[in-house]
């Protein structure tokens, strides 16, 4: 489920006309908060200091070797097939259901040895209208969304080719498509230790910059599974940074993982970013979590 990476794209390519209309109805603070942010903070936040005395990668890393390193790039993609569950739980009934009643009014008002009602007529034409219509309105409204997933890659990649010293996305065409980037203009939201409260539950973005790639548009990256806390998210920067700058040598060996699909992937990434939290709560909290364990299997 692409939802995220569709949604960064449709604002880097919204229209000049929608952009202004959207920066007209934004207060003066609101503004002011952006263009110090553009110009302070990403500038301090794009270096490449060491920041941790502990790489470490949480992955999934599916390739790593002296030349490029692979990893698992998307956000929330460990719900990827929600949309379609929806899709299918929500328009298959509902059409079975009319088609059926549909066939069913027909069948009836031909071999029937009474004469057909006009209202017979009616009812069959009206359902047969309804079912187009539900079928017409899912083409033109809800398949835009259920595309994200269906007939696109499981995964979204990341590879950092230390040769050529550049930063490949792999994306689908509808959430940007294959780009590449410089690795000197990377940004990474793992470097402020004061940020260590707000990296719960968060995923290591990277970040560039219009005033680096020169494109009119940021872009950004969700890398891995969801962290504990922010020194997870600078130990795998500080991996990331190493393996660039040093090479494989200088970071742990780490384990690899498949790209296809497999049930262990599924179900542990219901509980990424709750191993910490989980093991300080009370005794309430977890049985309480015991008590939801069949969302998680079904989500899984």
């Amino acid at each position: 489920m692409y939802i995220i990476e569709w949604g960064l794209w449709q604002m880097a390519i919204e229209s000049d006309v929608a952009r202004k209309k959207f920066d007209a109805e934004r207060s003066a603070s609101d503004k002011r908060a952006d263009r110090d942010f553009y110009e302070g903070d990403f500038e301090k936040e794009t270096h490449f200091r060491s920041v941790s005395e502990a790489p470490k990668v949480r992955g999934p890393v599916f390739t790593l070797n002296d030349t490029y390193m692979e990893m698992r790039c998307g956000g929330s993609e460990e719900k990827r097939g929600l949309i379609t569950l929806m899709t299918l739980g929500g328009l298959i009934p509902i059409l079975y259901t009319g088609v059926t009643m549909t066939l069913s009014s027909i069948h009836l008002n031909i071999f029937s040895p009474y004469d057909t009602s006009p209202l017979d007529i009616i009812l069959a034409l009206l359902m047969s209208l309804m079912d187009g219509a539900i079928i017409y309105f899912y083409i033109r409204y809800g398949l835009q969304f259920t595309r994200l997933e269906m007939l696109t890659s499981r995964h979204l990649l990341i590879r950092f080719n230390r040769k050529t010293q550049q930063v490949h996305l792999h994306r689908p065409p509808s959430c940007g498509g294959i780009v590449t980037f410089p690795w000197r203009t990377t940004g990474s939201t793992g470097l402020d230790p004061e940020d260590d409260s707000l990296s719960v539950g968060m995923r290591l973005g990277l970040i560039w910059h219009p005033i680096h790639t020169g494109l009119p548009h940021m872009e950004m990256a969700l890398l891995g599974k969801q962290g504990q806390g922010g020194s997870e998210l600078r130990d795998e920067w500080e991996f990331i940074r190493r393996y660039m700058e040093e090479g494989p040598h200088a970071v742990p060996r780490p384990r690899l993982s498949t790209q296809l699909p497999s049930p262990i992937q599924a179900f542990s990434a219901q509980f990424e970013g709750l191993g910490r939290f989980f093991r300080n709560s009370s005794w309430l909290f977890k049985l309480a979590m015991l008590m939801v364990w069949p969302a998680f299997v079904i989500i899984g």
